[in-house]
C-alpha cells in the first residue's frame, strides 16, 4: 500500500514540516528500507515480496527522491537532519526501534540510525562512509556523470534502450552487475528517478565530508558487499567490519552496488538473517 505522512522536524528556526512517501507490506515485526542517492523505493521491489512474509516491511522515498518533496528551507540534506527525520517518520508511524536495512547512502543512514538507537537491527548493504577520500572522489565523480546522463537522454530514447537486455546494460551496468535481470519498465523509472531527484546535488555536497567511523554497541549489525560492486569497492567492507568489529560481514557472490535485483533470494535472506535478534538483544 504506498500512502504519505507528514510530520514536524526540529531545526534551528523551529520545527520545519516533512512529507515522506512510503509504500507497507506484510505482517511480523516493522523493517524499514532505506535506498541509495538517485534511487527511489522501487529498488527494493526484488526483495519485498520475500521479505513481507516474515516482515511488516515499510519501503520509503527518502525527502527529496522518488515522489517524497524535498526538505523545506531551514532542513539540510545532512546525516543528522536525515536521521532525525527517520526518527520522527518512526514515530509519527508508532514504530517502535524497527529492524532497519539500507543500500547505499540508505545503508549509511541505518548505522546512524543504529548509532542513535533507534533501531533493533541494521543490515547495511555496500553503505556509504567507509570509503578512503580517492574512492570517495571517484564514486561521486559517477554518481555526478549518471545524473548529467539521465538528465540530457530524451525519455523515447530511455523507453527504446529499456526494451533491449544491451539497452539496459548500457543504463544502469553501474549499478547492477545483472543488468539485464531489471525490467525495461524499472530501468526507464529510476532513470527518471535519477533525473529528477531534486535532494541529489545536496545530499552529494553534503556526503563530501562524512566519514562512518563508529561502533554500534548493543546493536546487531550486518554488512553486505557485492563482489561486483563497481561504485563503492568491496575492500570498504572490511574497513566497515575493522570499525564495527561485531558486526557480520557478508560477500554476496556476483551481486555489484544494488545487489536487491542481481540475487533477490541471497539478499532477502541476508536482511531477515541480520533482523533475527534474540530477545535479550533488544
Amino acid at each position: 500500500m504506498s500512502a504519505t505522512v507528514s510530520f514536524k522536524v526540529p531545526s534551528p528556526g523551529g520545527p520545519q514540516p516533512v512529507t515522506v512517501s512510503y509504500a507497507r507490506v506484510g505482517s511480523g515485526e516493522p523493517l524499514l528500507l532505506l535506498h541509495g542517492i538517485g534511487h527511489h523505493r522501487q529498488a527494493w521491489d526484488p526483495v519485498v515480496d520475500i521479505l513481507a512474509t516474515e516482515r511488516d516491511v515499510i519501503a520509503v522515498d527518502l525527502p527529496g527522491f522518488g515522489v517524497s518533496p524535498g526538505l523545506p528551507d531551514g532542513l539540510a540534506y545532512d546525516l543528522a537532519t536525515t536521521t532525525a527525520v527517520f526518527g520522527a517518520f518512526c514515530e509519527a508511524l508508532e514504530l517502535d526501534r524497527p529492524h532497519v536495512a539500507g543500500n547505499s547512502l540508505g545503508g549509511l543512514l541505518a548505522l546512524e540510525l543504529g548509532r542513535e538507537k533507534l533501531v533493533r537491527s541494521v543490515t547495511a548493504l555496500s553503505p556509504a562512509g567507509f570509503w578512503s577520500e580517492a574512492e570517495r572522489r571517484y564514486a561521486f565523480g559517477v554518481l555526478i556523470a549518471m545524473r548529467r546522463i539521465s538528465r540530457r537522454l530524451p525519455l523515447p530514447l530511455v523507453q527504446r534502450l529499456s526494451r533491449s537486455a544491451a539497452g539496459r546494460t548500457m543504463l544502469t551496468s553501474t549499478i547492477y552487475a545483472r543488468p539485464g535481470r531489471r525490467s525495461p519498465e524499472a530501468v526507464v523509472a529510476e532513470t527518471l528517478a535519477l533525473a529528477q531527484a531534486t535532494g541529489f546535488d545536496a545530499t552529494l555536497r553534503a556526503g563530501s565530508a562524512v566519514q562512518f567511523t563508529d561502533d554500534l554497541p548493543g546493536v546487531p549489525v550486518t554488512v553486505g558487499w557485492g563482489s561486483r560492486d563497481m561504485l563503492l569497492v568491496r575492500r570498504q567492507g572490511v574497513r566497515a567490519k575493522q570499525i564495527i568489529p561485531r558486526a557480520r560481514l557478508v560477500r554476496l557472490p556476483g551481486c555489484g552496488h544494488c545487489p536487491m535485483n542481481d540475487d533477490p533470494a541471497l539478499v532477502a535472506r541476508v536482511i531477515l538473517d541480520g533482523s533475527r535478534v534474540p530477545e535479550r538483544s533488544r
